[in-house]
């Protein structure tokens, strides 16, 4: 049964059979308690390219294993500790924004990242490269410059 609208779930007569509605707590924060979710205004797919597909945590989880080599579902299941419906899900999603390359092994199914679909995300990442540069450059010369006022407190004490 598709659901249209958290009202449909409220209301009892379209309430699917099993399924409970818990309102949330008086006081809770909860996105659809607020209203911050709008049916009226579709999500993009998480299949419309390679950006909306990292932008999941656990695919970029799955992308930086793969990166070394090639490896079957059960070797990411096994290191990531996610479930082998979940990673499939995640895998096919990454399939089909190219991100990631399948090869059949007799019955294992072997998959390996693929560095030139990957390249337009880190071209356009790199572009903020020199703001993080500035911003650690900063971090460093402040820890020095606490680190050398601490020293000469300390032989201050000792003199």
């Amino acid at each position: 049964m598709a659901i249209r609208s958290c009202e449909s779930i409220r209301g009892n007569s379209l309430r699917p059979e099993g399924l409970s509605y818990r309102r949330p707590k008086r006081n809770s924060l909860t996105y659809s308690h607020i209203g911050m979710y709008s049916l009226a205004v579709p999500r993009a797919a998480t299949t419309s390219d390679a950006f909306n597909a990292v932008a999941e945590p656990r695919r970029r989880d799955i992308l930086s294993y793969l990166a070394p080599q090639e490896r079957p579902v059960g070797d990411i299941v096994a290191s990531l500790g996610l479930e082998q419906p979940s990673v499939s899900k995640h895998l096919r999603v990454l399939r089909e924004v190219g991100l990631v390359r399948v090869r059949r092994d007799g019955r294992q199914m072997l998959y390996q990242t693929n560095a030139e679909a990957i390249k337009p995300l880190h071209e356009w990442t790199s572009k903020f490269q020199r703001f993080w540069d500035h911003q650690l450059l900063r971090i460093k010369e402040r820890a020095e410059r606490k680190a050398a006022t601490h020293l000469e407190s300390q032989s201050k004490e000792k003199s």
